[in-house]
């Protein structure tokens, strides 16, 4: 049985920073690239931040580039997404996502106020 379940959401003040994680089981997570997106209230979701299988290539959306970085840890299973310097458009729920066989995981809340 598939599951990504992610972690580390939760509320931060704007300028500061959290790490999201997502671990993977019931494939092989080291064989397929993987996704990051973020759906804020009331808006659809987006796509934030995409590595390949390697963890080579990234690429990111033009809003959160210089201050987001996605990672990867084969040997853990696990998925990263460090945000730094956030914004309160940054508040959103994130969903780690594995796009070759479309899976989801019931994402983390991150809230971004003083």
């Amino acid at each position: 049985q598939v599951q990504l379940v992610e972690s580390g959401g939760g509320l931060v003040q704007p300028g500061g920073s959290l790490r999201l994680s997502c671990i993977a089981s019931g494939y092989i997570f080291s064989h397929y690239p993987m996704r990051w997106y973020r759906q804020p209230p009331g808006k659809e979701r987006e796509l934030v931040a995409t590595i390949s299988a390697t963890g080579g290539t990234t690429d990111y959306a033009d809003s959160v580039k210089g201050r987001f970085t996605i990672s990867r840890d084969n040997g853990k299973n696990t998925l990263y997404l460090q945000m730094n310097s956030l914004k309160p458009e940054d508040a959103a729920v994130y969903y780690c996502n594995q796009p070759r066989q479309n899976f989801w995981g019931l994402g983390t809340q991150v809230t971004v106020s003083s």
